[in-house]
């Protein structure tokens, strides 16, 4: 009787407490709230998996062609939330989580840059699908297959020497916005008389 009880209790009271906890605002939702507990893990083990299982190779090389053009798509559809180098983006430090700031050096390994260290079709994957719930938007519609490793190929070399014409690409691409966008305030209600 006891084993049926705590099976019945297990099949139906803890799936309605749990619907409860998710029902009446509770969970932590917004940018600012502390993190769920074990949210690091409950995300990131399914993708890592779904990386690991879908992640694929490219036949391109980290040269000149490749990593100018990298720089290119990364400039105009990377850095306003992922920064440039001293030049961090504040759009990416108001999202949950964290824009990574792809081409600043690791603090506890300066010879990481940004997801240098990443395998190059994991950040591949990354840039074509895009991260459910983090902001991170997919490319696939945006950018064709050959500017998709184009990119990743950019960023996975991010902590190596760029050519010059990468370097100058960069050197001048306006800087992302430093601040949060502010509105104006709205006008004062017009008093009834």
């Amino acid at each position: 009787m006891r084993f049926l009880l705590g099976l019945i209790f297990g099949i139906v009271l803890v799936p309605l407490v749990v619907l409860a906890y998710l029902t009446y605002g509770n969970v932590p939702v917004a940018v600012s709230d502390p993190p769920f507990p074990h949210e690091a893990q409950l995300v990131h083990m399914p993708l890592n998996a779904r990386i690991q299982k879908e992640m694929v190779g490219t036949h391109m090389e980290p040269d000149q062609p490749t990593l100018t053009a990298g720089a290119r798509i990364y400039t105009e559809r990377c850095a306003f939330c992922h920064g440039l180098h001293n030049k961090p983006a504040a759009i990416g430090d108001n999202m949950y989580p964290d824009a990574p700031q792809l081409l600043e050096a690791h603090r506890n390994d300066p010879s990481v840059v940004g997801v240098s260290d990443d395998p190059v079709g994991e950040t591949y994957w990354k840039v074509q699908n895009g991260i459910r719930l983090t902001g991170m938007p997919s490319f696939k519609t945006q950018l064709n297959d050959t500017e998709l490793w184009q990119v990743s190929i950019f960023l996975a070399n991010a902590n190596k020497p760029m050519p010059p014409a990468a370097l100058e690409i960069l050197n001048r691409a306006p800087a992302p916005p430093a601040d949060a966008p502010t509105h104006p305030p709205a006008p004062e209600p017009i008093a009834q008389q």
